[in-house]
């Protein structure tokens, strides 16, 4: 009788390529040479009767067909190894890995309180943690879940908003001793305000306020000083004394409880940026993925709304 899964070691190349974006790479990962790898990968090209990978000597791109293969045979190895765990692992106890990506304001402000409980109750999982603020590519990269800030353009994925975080302006009692206190928006404009611009678009980040019970979005000034890639930066700078910056409530709760920023304008306060929980919709979710999103789901430890 022939068999109909003696091609999986081809699928383990092609998955392991696609994961690490180079046959050297992968071929560090496995214990083999790029060269087995590329061979594996054509067989399993002329098996299916599709090209997966358009290979040149800089680079590696999944073909619409090896992203659509991709992603199901992910799904069909992820079960694969859910089913080897469920009889290794004592008892009902929840192993395997999730890969998740999130932005540095949640890595750093939010996650941690949903994770420390998450581990707690699940010791044999481990979490592959990805903080940048780069959108990265759920399905192509071999990411599980990941966070993400505002409007969600791709419509293919799943989102489900965690949570809508107040936003407030804030700067250092050394900053206003030097500079005053600001009490309306045209005097906010003669400020050090810290502007962030955005990566997508080489634009400043307009502030988001309510005046008088409307919505507006104001544009910080030009300065001196500016941030990009990382918003965090303008509550770094903030915290040096060095201007006013626009932030999240549960970014500047402890530096304010500790009198290291101050709020100001609170009449302009209301507005606030939603963070969503991305996945893309596979059949055959693993146990692992889903026992986290249902903990990310929860209302974080730390908030005080």
């Amino acid at each position: 009788m022939t068999r109909r899964f003696d091609h999986l070691g081809d699928v383990e190349a092609f998955l392991t390529v696609t994961e690490k974006g180079s046959m050297t790479a992968a071929a560090v990962a496995l214990g083999s040479t790029p060269s087995v790898l590329s061979r594996a990968i054509t067989r399993l090209e002329a098996r299916l009767g599709v090209q997966l990978l358009r290979r040149t000597t800089r680079s590696l791109n999944l073909t619409p067909q090896g992203r659509a293969y991709r992603e199901q045979a992910q799904a069909a190895f992820t079960q694969l190894a859910d089913a080897e765990r469920s009889l290794q692992a004592p008892g009902d106890g929840l192993t395997g890995t999730v890969r998740l990506s999130v932005p540095t304001t949640y890595g750093h402000h939010r996650l941690p309180h949903l994770l420390a409980p998450f581990l707690a109750r699940h010791p044999g999982v481990q979490v592959e943690l990805n903080i940048t603020n780069r959108n990265v590519d759920l399905v192509a990269e071999g990411y599980d879940l990941a966070v993400r800030l505002g409007p969600l353009a791709d419509s293919a994925l799943v989102a489900r908003p965690l949570e809508h975080a107040p936003m407030c302006l804030v700067a250092a009692p050394a900053y206003l001793q030097r500079a005053g206190i600001p009490h309306t928006l045209d005097e906010l404009a003669q400020h050090a305000c810290l502007p962030f611009v955005m990566p997508s678009t080489g634009r400043v980040a307009p502030w988001l306020l309510r005046d008088d019970g409307r919505d507006t979005e104001w544009t910080p000034p030009s300065s001196s000083l500016q941030v990009s890639d990382d918003v965090l930066g303008v509550v770094s700078l903030a915290l040096a004394s060095l201007g006013i910056c626009q932030t999240y409530d549960f970014i500047a709760r402890e530096p304010l409880a500790q009198g290291r920023l101050v709020e100001l304008l609170p009449q302009l306060r209301g507005r606030t940026k939603t963070f969503s929980l991305l996945y893309a919709p596979h059949r055959h979710m693993s146990a692992v993925v889903r026992a986290l999103i249902d903990a990310l789901m929860e209302r974080p430890a730390d908030n005080g709304d």
